[in-house]
C-alpha cells in the first residue's frame, strides 16, 4: 500500500473529550486528517497556515514502516525523541506502539502538537508522551535525557536556512559510540535535500531501509560515525 492510500478521509469539529485541551490561537484555517495505525483510529488537527501544522508524507511513511516492522524496531518501553514533530502524528503512533516519547518542535507549534498527542494517546498509550520546545542547534542538553534509544525525524529537510543546525542537532542526540539509532524519512523536493543527504551520509553510517519512488520518499536508519 502506498503512503497516500493510508489516508482515510477527513472529519470536521473536535471531539467533546478534547474540549478541555488548550486550543491554539495561532491556527485560523483548521482541518482534520484521520488514520488507522497501531490498532487505533487517529484524528490529527492541522492548519494550512503553518508548515509545522501540516502532515507531511514522510511522517505517514515512517508511521507505516514502524507499524509493519515491529520485530525489527520494537518500540515497547523504548525512549524516543522526535525532532520537528509538527502535528505529532509520528509521535502519536510511536506512543501507541509502546514507546516513551518526547515530541519536540518550536514553541509556536507546541499547543497544536500537545492537543493532538493528548487527543490520541490519553487512555490508549502505555506511557504518556511528553512535549518540549527545541530549536535546532540551540540549548540542546537541558531537559533532555543523556541518550535515547531512537531519534525520529520525518520531512524535516526542505528549503530553509536551518540545515546546518538540523545536522548539528542530529549529531548531538546521536553521539558516536552511543546506543541511539536515528530513523529519518524524507521526501526529496529541492536540490538542497540532495546536498543535505550527502552531508548526512558523511556524518552517519546510514542504511537505506525503504525507497518509495512514486513519492520520492526514502527512510534511513543511521548511527553516528566515530
Amino acid at each position: 500500500m502506498e503512503c497516500d492510500e493510508i489516508k482515510n478521509g477527513t472529519t470536521t469539529g473536535a471531539n467533546d473529550d478534547c474540549k478541555h485541551v488548550r486550543e491554539s490561537s495561532v491556527y485560523d484555517v483548521l482541518q482534520w486528517e484521520t488514520f488507522d495505525f497501531a490498532g487505533h483510529h487517529i484524528s490529527i488537527r492541522e492548519s494550512t497556515d503553518s508548515f509545522g501544522a501540516l502532515i507531511w508524507p514522510g511522517a505517514i511513511a515512517l508511521c507505516q514502516y514502524l507499524e509493519n516492522n515491529q520485530q525489527q524496531f520494537n518500540m515497547r518501553d523504548k525512549t524516543v525523541l522526535e525532532i520537528g514533530a509538527g502535528t505529532g502524528l509520528l509521535s502519536v503512533v510511536t506512543s501507541l506502539l509502546g514507546a516513551r516519547v518526547t515530541a519536540t518542535d518550536l514553541p509556536e507549534v507546541l499547543p497544536n502538537l500537545s492537543f493532538n498527542l493528548m487527543r490520541n494517546t490519553k487512555g490508549r498509550s502505555r506511557h504518556t508522551p511528553q512535549v518540549k520546545a527545541l530549536a535546532w542547534g540551540d540549548h540542546l542538553q537541558p531537559d533532555f535525557l543523556d541518550s535515547y534509544d531512537y531519534v525520529l525525524a520525518a520531512d524535516v529537510v526542505y528549503y530553509h536556512g536551518a540545515l546546518d543546525s538540523l545536522l548539528d542537532t542530529m549529531r548531538h542526540f546521536c553521539p558516536p559510540g552511543g546506543r541511539t539509532t536515528l530513523l529519518w524519512a524524507n521526501k526529496v523536493r529541492f536540490q538542497s535535500d540532495v546536498g543535505f543527504r550527502e552531508r548526512f551520509r558523511s556524518t552517519f553510517q546510514a542504511t537505506l531501509l525503504v525507497e518509495l519512488p512514486q513519492q520520492e520518499i526514502r527512510i534511513y536508519k543511521a548511527t553516528a560515525k566515530k
